[in-house]
């Protein structure tokens, strides 16, 4: 199996430092008593945090466990292809979550704000599903053909990986990150995405 080796490794790399899903909130709130309305609002969104980003890691971890483990081609996409599936309903639950708490009261542009990180949630769900469904594609019985298949997967996983660190990051600007970093559930996510980036 020495063949996809090198490139399930690559798939491996493409998705270390990915799919932190709450990336700004570093830091303590500034202490202030902000606004009851914002953190009503902010709370629904960061209780939707913690469920989806364990289900993005989980996916992260098989991923990189297949590519490790040098396993199969079979087994492999198998496994990439749970895990793409997985990703693509995290992103989808969190556009939903964040399509439901509505635009963050008393922000400026906080429709559009809102709209954009629906949107960005949305586009990236049907990203992880069109690379579920290349990776079901693959020849698994012609081992050069399945390498080269996983390497187009593992640079689109790349690029992927960046764009999903941006999703939330313009809604959660000024008050409405203030009122993020308040909420126990995005500081849960915000530490271990940090424990993350340490060990990665």
């Amino acid at each position: 199996m020495e063949g996809t080796d090198p490139v399930n490794k690559k798939l491996a790399a493409a998705l270390s430092g990915g799919a932190v899903l709450v990336v700004a909130l570093t830091g303590c709130s500034s202490g202030d008593d902000g606004n009851k309305e914002l953190d009503a609002w902010a709370k629904k969104v960061c209780d939707a945090l913690p469920a989806q980003d364990t289900k993005v890691d989980a996916a992260n971890e098989a991923i990189k466990q297949a590519a490790t483990d040098n396993k199969s081609p079979k087994t492999v996409q198998e496994t990439d292809s749970q895990a793409f599936q997985d990703m693509s309903d995290a992103y989808k639950a969190l556009g939903t979550a964040v399509q439901q708490a509505g635009p963050p009261p008393g922000v400026d542009t906080g429709d559009k704000k809102q709209q954009d990180a629906v949107k960005a949630l949305n586009a990236l769900s049907t990203s992880y599903a069109d690379l579920k469904k290349q990776v079901d594609a693959l020849d698994t019985k012609d081992q050069g053909k399945f390498a080269d298949g996983l390497q187009d997967v593992a640079t689109e996983l790349g690029k992927l990986s960046k764009s999903s660190n941006t999703a939330l990051k313009n809604l959660e600007q000024g008050d409405v990150k203030s009122a993020m970093a308040k909420q126990p559930s995005c500081q849960k996510v915000a530490a271990s995405g940090s424990a993350k980036a340490t060990q990665g």
